[in-house]
This record gives structure tokens, C-alpha cells and sequence, in this order.
């Protein structure tokens, strides 16, 4: 007995050891990836556009193929980034309210089924173009419909235009996306898995329902959600807000509703003056957050993929941003909006990020198509830089739109 435990100690010596150069590969990995990240936002800020198309550079360069592979720290990765997800979406959920929300939906919803028409079909057709499956050509429908939310709002606020007589038809439809992937998800997660279409329209159903009784409770017990997560301390009401965003993230993915939905929704829920703080609390950790799910994505494209999807990538954001134009152009002028006010819009809602890169990423782990995922990837890229500078530079750009004359001279209705 003796001689058999004698090797031991030495094992669990050798056990620990390499454990602890296990742990310094991974610190010193991740070590570097938040240090690329600041690099990349000090450069973003500096030259005035988002930071999301040069994280998912970043990864590009750490990934696959990449010249820093990070392969110890990904699992903390794939972690952070479902994290950022959340946040992403309950900060977005706290720019509304639901009177907001029922207003926005009865004005717009005209306006939200262009939106849709007009920006899912080119992906569709693309990818049926490519030869791909309807499952794939499905997703690149979806991939290439849904604004970002996420860039958008940052921007709206970045460039002070929040106050616009315009930013409440942006946020309109940019809810009516967000809503419609509340279905669109679920229908999603059925179809990945070969589902039949019963099975699909109950999912569908059940999703339906799930946003519907979500959203009732978020109208009838905001005040009492608020009451109960509010606390003086900053550092309890972080807690107590990480914690239910969490939970109800956890319970919306496990009815395949999706976690992003869910924290959608609780952001909606939260109000007062407990929305007020955490939205001066949670940016920082979003942005962090943020940046590892952006990062993230594109370690899981090998550059070298890249090169077969660029042409349909750039085709496909050319004529998406064109339609992206239009919807907005009319929903805005249905809002009684001006023609610079108009032009704003559209050129507001050109830019894809998050959601387009989560549906491509639940394509790209189920297997749907091995080129959806560097073809999202360039495609965001192409829209979140040309969208991020066409909304800065929205006032200096030529628009085609014409101003109505009377008594002679132009007036404007901005």
C-alpha cells in the first residue's frame, strides 16, 4: 500500500505545476486581448467611428489563421461574450419605456413590415444565389434585416441627436427588429435541429406568447421591479440588476425564447430612477463585455475564408444600405418629418452589428453553412464603418431629397 500512494506527492506536485502554467497562459492571453481591445477603442475614438468593426478585426487577427492565436483563454471568451450579449440588449431595453414601446408599434408598424420586406429578401436571394440551403439562406435573411441596435443608440447619443424630432422613429423600428427577433429566434433554434414545420409554427407560438405576457408584466409591475432592485448603494444595485438580468437571460434561453430577448425585455421593465442609475452604472462593463463578444466572433473566422464571400459581402451592403435609405426615408416622412430629418433616418439605420453577428453565429456552431460566417463577418465590417460615418456625416452629404419651397425660398422642417 505504501509503495502504491509513495508516487503521489510528486504527481499532485506535477498536477499542480501544470495547472499554474495552464492559468498564466490563459491570464497572459487574455492579457493581451484587453489590451488590443484599448489600443483599438483609443484609435476608434480618435478617428470618430465605433470600435465594433475594429474589435471584430482584432479577432480576425487572434483567430484561426490569425497572426496571435488564442486558443487557453477561448473558453472565457465564448463565456464573456454571451455575457456581453445581455448587457448589450438590457441597456438597449432601458432606452425605452413601454408606453414608448405600444406608441412607436402603432405608428410604424406599416414602416416595420417595409423594413422587413425590403432588407431580408437580398440576403435570401443571395444566398440562394451561392447555391446554399433554405435553412442558411434563412439566416443570411436575418442577418442581413436587422439594424444595430446597439452601434445606432451609441451613436444617436455620441453625436447628440437624441433630442432629434427623428430619434423616436429610429427607435421605433429598431424596436419593431428587436420584437420580430423575439419570434424570429426561436423559429430559428427549431429549424437548426431539423424540426418539422408544426414544430417551427409552435415554437413560434410559444415565443409569441412568452414576448406578450413579458410584455404585459413589464406595463402592469415596472414600478414593483424597480422597488424591489433598488438600493442607495451603487454597488448592491449592480448586483441586484447583474443577478435578475442573469436569471431571466438564463430562463428566456432555456424556452428558447433567447437570452438576448430576455434581457431586451427586463431593460424595458426597469424604470425611474433605477434605470436612470443603472445607465450610468453598466456602460463600462457593456462596453468590455461587449467588445469580448465582438472579439470573440471573429476568432471563430479563419481570414483566409474571407476571400470567396468579400464580392457578395460588399454586393449585398451596397444594396442593403439602399434599403435601409428608403425604409427610413418613408417611415419618417410619414411621421410628418422633414426632408433633413428624413435623410438622418435613413442614414441612421444602415448600420448591422450585434444581432447580425448572433444569428450568424448560431448558424455557424449548428453547421447550416461553413461561409455564413466570414460572409456576416464582411458584411458587417463594411456596413458598421460606412453606417458609422454616413450617420456622423449625415448634415454634410448631398441629400437627394427636396426641401419644399414657400414664398419663394426653402424652408426645411428638420
Amino acid at each position: 500500500m505504501l509503495a502504491a500512494t509513495a508516487p503521489l506527492p510528486g504527481l499532485r506536485v506535477e498536477l499542480v505545476s501544470a495547472h499554474a502554467s495552464e492559468t498564466s497562459v490563459v491570464l497572459i492571453e487574455l492579457g493581451i486581448v484587453f489590451i488590443v481591445l484599448a489600443l483599438l477603442g483609443r484609435l476608434a475614438n480618435r478617428i470618430g467611428i465605433p470600435s465594433i468593426p475594429l474589435y471584430l478585426l482584432a479577432g480576425l487577427v487572434m483567430g484561426e489563421g490569425g497572426f496571435i492565436p488564442i486558443d487557453a483563454g477561448e473558453e472565457f471568451l465564448s463565456i464573456g461574450a454571451q455575457i456581453g450579449v445581455v448587457l448589450l440588449l438590457l441597456l438597449l431595453g432601458l432606452e425605452y419605456s413601454p408606453d414608448d414601446l405600444k406608441v412607436g408599434m402603432r405608428t410604424t408598424w406599416k414602416a416595420g413590415i417595409l423594413d422587413l420586406v425590403l432588407n431580408a429578401t437580398p440576403g435570401f436571394i443571395v444566398a440562394q444565389l451561392l447555391g446554399w440551403s433554405l435553412q442558411a439562406s434563412v439566416l443570411l435573411a436575418g442577418v442581413t434585416y436587422i439594424s444595430s441596435s446597439g452601434i445606432i443608440a451609441r451613436l444617436l447619443d455620441d453625436f447628440d441627436r437624441l433630442a432629434n424630432r427623428e430619434t423616436p422613429v429610429i427607435l421605433s423600428l429598431l424596436v419593431m427588429e428587436d420584437i420580430a427577433m423575439a419570434v424570429f429566434l426561436p423559429l430559428l433554434a427549431v429549424m437548426l435541429v431539423g424540426a418539422t414545420f408544426v414544430q417551427g409554427a409552435i415554437a413560434a407560438g410559444i415565443a409569441i406568447a412568452i414576448v406578450a405576457v413579458a410584455f404585459m408584466l413589464a406595463v402592469r409591475f415596472s414600478k414593483h421591479v424597480s422597488a424591489v432592485v433598488h438600493s442607495h448603494s451603487r454597488e448592491l444595485l449592480l448586483l441586484g440588476v447583474l443577478g435578475l438580468a442573469f436569471l431571466v437571460a438564463g430562463l428566456a434561453e432555456a424556452v428558447q425564447v433567447s437570452a438576448a430577448v430576455g434581457a431586451f425585455l427586463l431593460g424595458l421593465t426597469l424604470s425611474g430612477n433605477v434605470a436612470d442609475q443603472i445607465r450610468g452604472l453598466m456602460p463600462p462593463l457593456r462596453d468590455v463585455f461587449g467588445g469580448i463578444f465582438f472579439v470573440f466572433f471573429g476568432i471563430g473566422i479563419d481570414p483566409r475564408d474571407l476571400g470567396p464571400v468579400l464580392l457578395p459581402a460588399l454586393a449585398l451592403a451596397l444594396v442593403t444600405a439602399v434599403t435601409k435609405i428608403g425604409t427610413g426615408v418613408w417611415a419618417a416622412k410619414r411621421a410628418g418629418i422633414g426632408p433633413k430629418g428624413q435623410w438622418r433616418t435613413g442614414l441612421s439605420l444602415v448600420p448591422r452589428g450585434e444581432f447580425s453577428i448572433v444569428i450568424a453565429g448560431l448558424g455557424v456552431a449548428a453547421g447550416a453553412q461553413p461561409l455564413l460566417g466570414p460572409l456576416a463577418a464582411a458584411y458587417v465590417l463594411a456596413l458598421a464603418v460606412a453606417g458609422s460615418i454616413l450617420m456622423r456625416f449625415a448634415d454634410r452629404i448631398p441629400s437627394p431629397l427636396k426641401a419644399p419651397v414657400r414664398d419663394g425660398s426653402a424652408r426645411v422642417r428638420r
